[in-house]
């Protein structure tokens, strides 16, 4: 955790070659974990590229959690982590990025996004399922209008 982190839930992941028009095989049926795919076929670090898209919901402004868009993007060589349970039970203290994810135009079905986002953070919690009532309740608030969206969420979150 450091100043200017920015924090972001992604929604969708892909891995392709580098060289335009030839797509990726799989390999490694007889390989026992990832791993030994790597190591029986190292070639496969300099073919493939692994991209991924993601959804800005939080930044770190000095020692504290903002749920709002950083004023500056990801810089263009900045190093992307993987939240740590404790930074993830921290960052769902407040669910002021509900709002961004509702209102986030995606190629995706946003309800779905929100759904597994919180799924996921709720792991992180002392009381799972607290944490998901509650989140369950502010987005009744935020989507109080919108009641088929809600209730989509709502039963992806048992």
């Amino acid at each position: 955790m450091r100043t200017g982190d920015i924090y972001a839930i992604v929604y969708n992941a892909t891995t392709s070659s580098l060289e335009p028009g030839r797509k990726p095989l799989a390999r490694g049926k007889d390989e026992a974990t990832e791993e030994d795919v790597y190591k029986s076929s190292p070639q496969l670090t300099k073919l493939l590229r692994s991209e991924f898209e993601a959804v800005a919901v939080g930044c770190r402004e000095g020692e504290s959690l903002r749920y709002y868009l950083p004023a500056q993007p990801a810089r263009i060589h900045a190093f992307v982590y993987l939240c740590q349970p404790d930074e993830v039970k921290e960052f769902g203290q407040s669910f002021g990025f509900l709002d961004i994810l509702a209102n986030a135009s995606l190629p995706i079905p946003t309800e779905e996004l929100i759904a597994a986002a919180l799924r996921q953070m709720s792991r992180a919690q002392d009381n799972p399922q607290a944490f998901l009532v509650a989140a369950g309740k502010e987005l009744a608030a935020l989507l109080s209008n919108q009641y088929d969206r809600l209730k989509t969420i709502l039963g992806r979150l048992s």
